[in-house]
């Protein structure tokens, strides 16, 4: 997946649809149990010397919820948006940060697709935002039955009075 400056500028737009079989954003993830290919699919734009490429990344991935340990699938759209700039002849200081200069005529895409997939991948899986886990106690999933287990929540500053009228 490549957008190539010269063309862009004659044509003006450019839009690229394309499936990527990524394994290089889930190496070594133990909450991600399966995924799909990537979903791409992108609008490059070139004006005042800049290719500004925007669209979405769609992706199905089997997890672990981080909550209950049941398994869950969830497809997650991701937002793309990354401009590209041929390298200028001298430096300007004046130039944005977030402009990618580029030596040459073409850009390849794919290492922004699977920098944007590995940020866009949930930190902490839930099966629902409402998950409530497993029981400390027994390790009974709640979300499935209340296993009835007494689970006190005492103040660690304050866990000395509780022995204090248990002495007598």
């Amino acid at each position: 997946m490549q957008i190539r400056f010269r063309e862009l500028s004659l044509k003006g737009k450019a839009h690229m649809t394309e499936e990527l079989n990524l394994t290089d954003p889930f190496e070594g993830r133990q909450d991600i149990i399966g995924h799909g290919p990537v979903h791409v699919d992108l609008q490059a734009v070139y004006e005042d010397g800049e290719a500004k490429v925007n669209g979405t990344l769609t992706l199905d991935l089997e997890l672990i919820c981080s909550r209950c340990l049941s398994h869950t699938n969830q497809t997650i759209e991701l937002p793309f948006e990354e401009v590209f700039m041929q390298k200028p002849e001298e430096e300007d200081p004046d130039l944005d940060e977030d402009i990618h200069l580029v030596v040459g005529d073409k850009v390849d895409l794919e290492p922004y697709v699977v920098e944007n997939v590995v940020v866009g991948l949930p930190y902490i899986p839930l099966c629902d935002e409402a998950c409530k886990g497993l029981c400390p106690v027994c390790g009974e999933n709640r979300n499935q039955r209340d296993c009835g287990c007494k689970q006190e929540k005492i103040d660690p500053r304050l866990a000395g009075l509780a022995d204090f009228f248990n002495k007598e």
